[in-house]
C-alpha cells in the first residue's frame, strides 16, 4: 500500500451505521455530565452509553482530549467506606476497554490503553498499556493516535479487509 492510498476501511454493520445519531447523544449526554454534574470531559472525548461516571463526588471525574472510553466502563472518584472523595483522572488520547473500573484518585497518563475488564488500583504513567485486576503494565512507550487506536491498527484492518474477513 503507498502512502497516498487510503486504507481499506471495514463495511459500517449492525449499529456502526447509526453512529451520526450515536454521537449527537454522546454530545447530549456530555452536556448533562458538564453542565448539570460539573464534570470535567472534554468535549472531543467520547464514551460509550453505558459507560458510568462517579456522580457523588462528580466534581472529581476529569476526562483529557480524544479519549475514549468503552462499554460499561466506570470511573469512581468516591469510596464511602473510607471517607475519600479524590480526584480521578484520565489523560489525552486514552483507550478504557469494555467493563474496566478505575478507582477513585488515580492518574492514567497520556496516550494509555487500559484493557477490558482491568481494575486500575495505581497510577498508570504516560504511553502504557495495561491490564489484569490489579491492572499492571503489559507494555511501555506505546505508540497511539486519537482515542488510544494503535497507529498500525489501520494497517492490520486493511489487511482484513483485502483477505475478505472484515
Amino acid at each position: 500500500m503507498s502512502e497516498t492510498t487510503p486504507p481499506l476501511k471495514a463495511k459500517r454493520r449492525g449499529l456502526n451505521r447509526l453512529k451520526e445519531v450515536r454521537n449527537a447523544l454522546i454530545a447530549v449526554r456530555r452536556l448533562y455530565y458538564t453542565k448539570l454534574w460539573g464534570m470535567d470531559i472534554h468535549p472531543t472525548a467520547r464514551f460509550s452509553l453505558s459507560t458510568k461516571f462517579d456522580q457523588t463526588y462528580s466534581a472529581g471525574v476529569h476526562i483529557g482530549e480524544k479519549t475514549y472510553m468503552a462499554f460499561e466502563s466506570r470511573l469512581l472518584s468516591h469510596d464511602m467506606s473510607r471517607g475519600l472523595y479524590l480526584h480521578t483522572r484520565i489523560g489525552k488520547r486514552c483507550f478504557i476497554g469494555g467493563r474496566a473500573l478505575i478507582m477513585p484518585g488515580i492518574t492514567i497518563g497520556d496516550n494509555c490503553v487500559v484493557g477490558a475488564g482491568s481494575v486500575v488500583t495505581k497510577d498508570v504513567p504516560d504511553r502504557c498499556l495495561v491490564a489484569g485486576n490489579p491492572a499492571r503494565i503489559l507494555r511501555e512507550n506505546i505508540d497511539v493516535g486519537d482515542f488510544g487506536r494503535f497507529n498500525d491498527a489501520d494497517a492490520a484492518e486493511s489487511a482484513l479487509v483485502a483477505a475478505g474477513q472484515a
